[in-house]
């Protein structure tokens, strides 16, 4: 009886020893999305002394991890009606109006290839003074929000609205009906959306306020 005891303790030290000799999962943690906090911020009018804090926080695999990468991002943003003075912080620019698509990327990670990861949020700058501007009575700004991130698309009928990958936000008349699309992307479904005037099914129809507003479209 002992020689078999001795038998299943040495075969136990030889697979822990087995086990112990693999590579660290932690070696291969891998950046799999990143989501902007907040999807989208409203600054009631140009004034450069408003702040808003834009967070990046990455999703990770191999170990899973969520990790606030806001310093390490590239931050990139397509229009000068905001500025950044520290990673994530944005600011309206003074006599400027309109929308903002704002993003934050980083690689994937070491145990990943070279592929970027991209995060999306936007900005949107009123001039309640300005009748031509987002809040001044004729234009508003429609911005796009999808979560999780990179789980569908949003388009729209009439242009202006790629999202992800082009804009998520679009100045319209204010009034105008705009017509949303959404796709997931495989293996994902579309769940609901939030903020439209009506829809059905993936199918969404806005019709742009005073001050523009804010869609979310929801996978899962």
């Amino acid at each position: 009886m002992k020689r078999s005891y001795i038998g299943l303790a040495f075969a136990a030290l030889v697979t822990l020893g087995a086990v112990l000799s693999l590579p660290s999962c932690g070696h291969d943690q891998k950046l799999v999305s990143i989501a902007i906090q907040p999807a989208a911020h409203t600054f009631g009018e140009p004034d450069p002394t408003l702040t808003e804090q834009y967070t990046a926080i990455g999703t990770y695999i191999h170990p899973p991890a969520t990790k606030d990468m806001t310093s390490q991002a590239t931050w990139t943003i397509d229009d000068a009606v905001v500025t950044m003075t520290s990673p994530g912080l944005m600011s309206p620019a003074a006599g400027f109006c309109g929308g903002a698509n704002i993003s934050a990327s980083l690689p994937e990670g070491t145990g990943g290839s070279s592929n970027i990861v991209i995060g999306y949020a936007t900005a949107t700058v009123n001039d309640p003074t300005d009748p031509n501007c987002p809040g001044g009575g004729t234009e508003g700004t429609l911005s796009v929000e999808i979560t999780p991130a990179g789980t569908g698309t949003v388009t729209s009928l009439t242009g202006g609205i790629n999202c992800p990958s082009v804009s998520c936000i679009a100045v319209f008349p204010v009034g105008a009906s705009v017509g949303l699309t959404a796709m997931p992307i495989s293996p994902h479904t579309f769940l609901i959306w939030t903020g439209c005037t009506t829809f059905t099914g993936n199918n969404c129809t806005v019709t742009v306020p005073t001050g523009g507003a804010n869609v979310v479209a929801t996978f899962q």
